[in-house]
């Protein structure tokens, strides 16, 4: 009686190609997997893994199910990553990157290199910069979190946190900043602390530096950097609910097409940037595209979530004829749903910043062609008016698109700041 598995021929492929797979036999590999995109070099399978999806992109140095087994579907893994126990589906891990047992990792996922999570943690539509670590117990869904220059000295979320992001209306437009994207790239921001047993209700922005005390629930933005934060719970009642009021409508939408522009400004990052590190790492090309991918989907999730909203606001209730100003806000976001859309999905973003930018990338260039193609090690090794430099660009793409957006619905009051401060 045969007892091999029907994927035998592909796990003997990739022990011929050099990955150690110590039990051959109790490893599943589908059919769709493409073998040429799993690297010989120093790769470990442990007994129970499960691998899918013709995307899926295994490179040098990856260790799979050290601690439980682990099902790898369509993700990308970068040079010496570690999933240690767990179920990742359609997200990317870069260099060094790693998750504890129990990990649940869901779509369009980007951990970025060094970025690790303790044991129990999930995640989906997440974003994490270099050396962001979540502890244990965590649901850290619709978040981008940054912050940190080592692994020494990095962004922290404690154990047992959750950032709330569905609201009683079935509401997911919860997408939270800790940090921000044309700051957070060039690795030389102070570390964001989200104190242990606590959460955050989205969509909320968190500045560098800021500490927010164990046991906090936020429900407020905190702009400001290097701040003390001690949440207070809030005074027990009981009081009337008025179904799809949105009371705290224009922030809610200012906080999203904010992410929104971040993500936007993360993207011509990684084209303009992080591809030339790509075009000198194993399956670099893959993993680029992959990422590309996920910002995309990123986008248009955010998007749908906000479309969904609109379509809600639509409708007023009786009890809101005393506030007509939240009824005209709700109005112009239901009739500007479609002209939001056209916004965030242009190509206004490929000439925001155009000069700031080639300056940068040229500065750049001339910086990598010195100091390698590390790419952790180039940007922090950029000197501080070019890091600087860098930044305005970036900032230009998210300035650019928040200043439109604030004009085209007066009526909700939205980023007075951006328009004060042109670029």
């Amino acid at each position: 009686m045969d007892l091999k598995p029907i994927s035998y021929n592909k796990i003997e492929q990739l022990i011929r190609k050099g990955v150690n797979i110590p039990t051959p036999l109790t490893i599943d590999v589908g059919d769709e997997v493409n073998i040429d995109q799993i690297s010989g070099k120093g790769v470990k399978i442990y007994p129970g893994c499960r691998i899918y999806g013709e995307k899926t992109v295994i490179s040098s140095g990856v260790q799979l199910g050290y601690e439980a087994p682990v099902t790898v579907d369509n993700c990308q893994l970068g040079p010496k990553v570690e999933l240690k126990g767990g179920f990742f589906k359609k997200s990317v891990f870069l260099e060094k990157a790693n998750m504890g047992l129990g990990g649940h990792v869901r779509e369009a996922c980007l951990l970025e290199e060094q970025a690790n999570g303790a044991h129990c943690v999930g995640l989906k539509h997440t974003i994490l910069f270099p050396f962001v670590t979540l502890g244990s117990l965590i649901n850290f869904c619709d978040c981008l979190m940054a912050g940190g220059t080592s692994r020494k000295d990095h962004s922290e979320v404690g154990s047992s946190y959750i950032h709330f992001n569905f609201t009683p209306e079935g509401d997911k437009t919860t997408a939270s900043l800790i940090g921000d994207v044309p700051r957070g790239v060039m690795l030389n921001k102070p570390p964001i602390f989200l104190g242990g047993q606590g959460g955050m209700v989205g969509p909320l922005r968190i500045g560098y530096g800021d500490v927010v005390a164990a046991g906090s629930i936020l429900r407020e933005d905190v702009d400001m950097e290097k701040q003390l934060i001690v949440g207070k719970s809030p005074s027990a009642k009981i009081v009337g609910l008025t179904p799809r009021a949105y009371p705290n409508l224009s922030r809610v939408v200012e906080n999203n097409i904010l992410y929104i522009a971040n993500l936007i400004a993360l993207e011509q990052w990684y084209l303009h940037v992080r591809r030339m590190f790509f075009e000198h790492q194993e399956f670099g090309h893959l993993i680029l595209a992959a990422i590309l991918e996920n910002l995309q989907i990123a986008r248009e999730e955010r998007m749908k979530r906000l479309k969904d909203m609109a379509a809600k606001t639509s409708v007023s209730s009786d009890k809101e004829k005393g506030a007509p100003e939240i009824i005209r806000a709700k109005q112009a976001f239901s009739e500007k749903g479609k002209w939001l859309e056209e916004l965030l999905t242009s190509d206004v973003s490929n000439t925001a910043g155009e000069e700031k930018r080639d300056s940068f990338l040229n500065a750049l260039v001339k910086h990598k062609k010195e100091h390698g193609d590390n790419y952790v090690e180039v940007i922090q090794g950029l000197p501080p008016h070019v890091s600087a430099g860098g930044t305005k660009w970036l900032d230009a793409i998210v300035n650019l698109i928040c200043e439109q957006a604030g004009k085209a619905l007066p009526a909700l009051n939205m980023f007075k700041k951006y328009r004060s401060n042109p670029t």
